[in-house]
């Protein structure tokens, strides 16, 4: 059922009407760059997945909320 090559020009031919000759590359790379990070979004939350399972929820030491501690304590500004 999918388009045809007269539906696809008309659709072109209506969105270079729209946007003009220079905005239509412009439109196509942020389209292409946001596909790209929704799909990098979805593969680093699986990774994140496995990397924890595989951790077993244990939490080092010296975490970003520590370190972000330490700096805001008082003792460390004296």
């Amino acid at each position: 059922m999918g388009l045809k090559l007269p539906e696809i020009l008309l659709i072109f031919a209506a969105l270079l009407l729209l946007f003009g000759g220079s905005r239509l590359p412009q439109l196509g790379s942020s389209l292409g760059s946001a596909l790209r990070n929704f799909k990098r979004g979805f593969s680093s939350d699986e990774e994140k997945d496995d990397a924890s399972d595989k951790k077993s929820g244990t939490l080092s030491a010296s975490t970003t909320v520590d370190k972000d501690v330490a700096a805001k304590s008082p003792s460390s500004h004296a």
